[in-house]
């Protein structure tokens, strides 16, 4: 028997919120390793899927301007997020997730090649990590970063002082 998982609210297919939840077999002749349940937050599936994508190579940042500018802002407050699920959303039913990546890419790479690594590296890992069934990995390229342009955060030195 496989473990199954269900969001907290019991609902089928794609939720918004909440928690999936492994089921095991229960009784004395269950492997231990079955009895029980084990329960996986939404925004743990987020986080293996911003370190996923975030390992492609051609992969800048995660997050579209708004995104990255609000999460630049949580990075500075103490006991903020830190930005690994910046431009992450994930939705979890009872045995599947989506998820939805907003990216940049770095110039002169192949977006479709990109886009390919990062729905295959989150795929992977989403589904050994939790066992849940990944259906869809839908990604939203919002900018290419140049290789001359500054990082968002960096001061400019030519500025009056």
């Amino acid at each position: 028997m496989t473990d199954t998982a269900t969001s907290s609210s019991g609902a089928t297919g794609r939720a918004d919120a909440g928690v999936s939840t492994l089921k095991g077999r229960t009784g004395a002749g269950a492997p231990a390793q079955t009895r029980g349940q084990t329960t996986v937050a939404d925004g743990v599936v987020a986080k293996i899927a911003g370190m996923a994508a975030r390992e492609v190579p051609g992969i800048h940042n995660l997050g579209g301007g708004v995104a990255r500018a609000f999460g630049a802002m949580r990075e500075r407050v103490p006991g903020g997020s830190g930005g690994i699920t910046r431009g992450v959303k994930v939705e979890v039913g009872e045995r599947q997730a989506a998820v939805d990546l907003d990216i940049v890419v770095e110039y002169g790479v192949s977006i479709t090649d990109v886009a390919g690594d990062v729905r295959s590296n989150v795929i992977g890992a989403v589904e050994r990590m939790t066992g849940l069934e990944v259906v869809e990995v839908n990604i939203a390229v919002g900018d290419v970063h140049l290789p001359d342009e500054e990082e968002e955060s960096a001061p400019d030195e030519n500025r009056v002082r």
